[in-house]
């Protein structure tokens, strides 16, 4: 195994601090374990050279020998049990009573041998334990005062005067100061390791927050933003410091704010991970006006944090706002295919009312007629009854025209044939074809055309049929006993009809559905008014092919006003919007001729 392995492990757990307090730990282990095997291989290859060198050894150089062994029994006892406090404790009594027995058998408290008392502490303090630390500092004191009791007390003999006593003090002194400093040494390795860890780790972090699109987020108790990380800035369009405290919560939309706390505050209390979506106001210099953006927070307690009832809470948030609009779009999708499907139904249910009834008839009566031998119908009854086929025949073949009109406007294959003519009289025409209808209906129809009407050129059809469209739908929706009024006039470059009825009118939520093919205000199965819907439908279809607009307005039992406006000469218009919708392109193409001229 490479010796790098380990600083690859505490670069890898630098994100998760109990990972790296983890890998931390089994370095001191690793450390711990190398220093004693070091110690106690050194003693056992030193033995054989002593006893070449010196002979037999005495009591004091064999109890020295036999300490120099005991760091392996405290290597193995921490790689079996992992008591790092343990071993480091260990440790540090067998030297206290290694240099308590030394030094009472070599002149007590001012043997060279006390000294190292001061050693015992300080080692204790690379296990970066307090308790470790404290433990060493109250043997050695411990030791101390014994080896002070002993010498006050005579049970240890003062060391004897001569050169001797200085030689073997100065070597105490020399070995303990070189024992100290590789104890400074491997405290500083230690130090070094630790900084040039953090640094990695400091990079790392940058490398992550510079890159990383989502949001960290620390909160504290009742949601408050303790850290922020820098993609912050990006998501919000802040610096991460204005999120810290409320400044997150403010910039909440306030719809939004109470689900927001709920999800903190669930992930506070109850242990829980939450996730919630909520809107967050975005700053931007490309819009002034404020724009929220559509967030998701994932939340859950923080394992480190302190507190019994109210913990602190991470969450990482990132943007959805364009997966929310997709599921807009989805909805809206979904919304106008249930349209549809409505207004398929509505249309079966239309069309069978409308065609089932002269069908009817046109049965029932040709029956009559195939069979008025037999009836003995005379002259008159057979001229009634062809008459009533051909109005159902008739009713049959609008109904059938209407929805190929609605067909042709839908797919875009109508086309219309402009012409200049006056349309005082089209306006009048319309009048008088439905002023039976209006007359069974008891409905009073008036025209007020204007005396300055010039010439316009339209559709003279189309203008008829969205008159007559209009006409029937007034009289139609008006009790007995109202009016409909018809009313043109010219505006600046448009020709505006209204007809304007006092008839039942229209309910505001059915009215931004009026125009829709086969939709009908009031509408269904018994509807109390004939008609397939398809009659403003077709109006709108034939207003817009002419470029004009039509705008209704309506209240429920206040009658209903629908004003159409067309270009005075719709060709014109249609060439006019053409060239609007040419001239950028345009502009563009003698921009570049321009610079091709000036470069040539």
């Amino acid at each position: 195994m490479s010796l790098l392995a380990p600083v690859r492990d505490y670069i890898d757990a630098l994100v998760y601090p109990s990972a790296r307090d983890d890998a931390l730990m089994a370095a001191r282990h690793r450390a711990f374990i190398g220093s004693r095997i070091t110690v106690g291989l050194t003693a056992l290859a030193a033995f054989p050279v002593y006893l070449v060198f010196a002979g037999v050894p005495g009591p004091l150089e064999a109890l020295f020998f036999g300490w120099m062994l005991l760091p392996l029994l405290n290597a193995y006892f921490l790689s079996s049990t992992g008591r790092y406090e343990a071993a480091h404790g260990l440790a540090a009594l067998s030297l206290v009573v290694l240099i308590t027995l030394i030094a009472a058998n070599t002149g007590g408290i001012e043997s060279f041998a006390a000294i190292w008392l001061v050693v015992v502490p300080v080692e204790a303090a690379l296990s970066a334990s307090r308790r470790a630390v404290i433990a060493a500092a109250l043997l050695a004191l411990a030791a101390a005062f014994l080896l002070i009791f002993g010498s006050a007390a005579g049970l240890i003999a003062a060391p004897e005067a001569g050169t001797e006593r200085f030689v073997v003090t100065g070597l105490g002194i020399i070995s303990s100061a070189l024992y100290a400093g590789a104890v400074a040494l491997r405290a500083g390795a230690l130090v070094r390791t630790g900084s040039w860890l953090l640094s990695v780790g400091e990079a790392r972090y940058h490398l992550l927050a510079r890159n990383m699109t989502d949001v960290i987020t620390r909160h504290g108790r009742a949601g408050a933003v303790l850290f922020a990380s820098p993609a912050a800035e990006p998501l919000f369009g802040v610096p991460a410091r204005e999120l810290i405290g409320h400044g997150l919560f403010d910039r909440v939309h306030v719809a939004d704010r109470p689900a927001y706390l709920s999800a903190l505050a669930d992930a506070a209390s109850r242990q829980v991970a939450r996730s919630v979506e909520f809107r967050v106001k975005r700053e931007s210099e490309t819009t002034p006006r404020q724009h929220f953006i559509w967030i998701e927070l994932r939340c859950r307690p923080l394992e480190d944090s302190s507190g019994d009832d109210q913990r602190e809470v991470v969450a990482v948030m990132r943007d959805i706002t364009e997966r929310k609009l997709q599921e807009q779009e989805i909805e809206a999708a979904h919304d106008e295919a249930e349209r549809a499907n409505a207004a398929k139904g509505r249309f079966l249910a239309t069309i069978t009312h409308e065609l089932r009834t002269p069908l009817n008839a046109v049965i029932g009566f040709s029956e009559m007629l195939m069979n008025e031998a037999a009836m003995k119908l005379d002259p008159a009854r057979r001229h009634d009854y062809a008459r009533l086929i051909n109005e159902s025949g008739q009713h049959l073949l609008s109904v059938v025209n209407g929805i190929l009109d609605v067909s042709k406007l839908e797919s875009g294959s109508f086309e219309i044939t402009p012409e200049p003519f006056a349309p005082g009289p089209i306006v009048r025409s319309c009048c008088e074809m439905l002023a039976l209808k209006a007359r069974d209906a008891d409905v009073e129809v008036t025209a007020r055309i204007s005396a300055e009407l010039p010439e316009i050129v339209a559709d003279k059809r189309a203008l008829k049929q969205i008159l007559l469209n209009l006409l029937s739908n007034g009289i139609k929706f008006t009790d007995r006993g109202g009016r409909v009024t018809v009313s043109a006039r010219c505006e600046a470059a448009s020709f505006l009809l209204t007809v304007d009825d006092n008839g039942v009118g229209i309910d505001a939520d059915d009215l931004a559905r009026i125009g829709d093919p086969f939709f009908q205000a009031r509408g269904s199965y018994a509807r109390p008014y004939d008609g397939t819907g398809l009659g403003l439908s077709i109006v709108k279809g034939l207003v817009a092919l002419h470029g004009g607009a039509i705008d209704i307005r309506s209240r429920v039992g206040e009658g209903t006003s629908i004003r159409v406006r067309l270009p005075i000469d719709c060709e014109a218009s249609q060439r006019a919007t053409h060239a609007r919708t040419e001239m950028p392109r345009d502009i563009a193409l003698l921009h570049s001729d321009v610079q091709v001229r000036k470069r040539a």
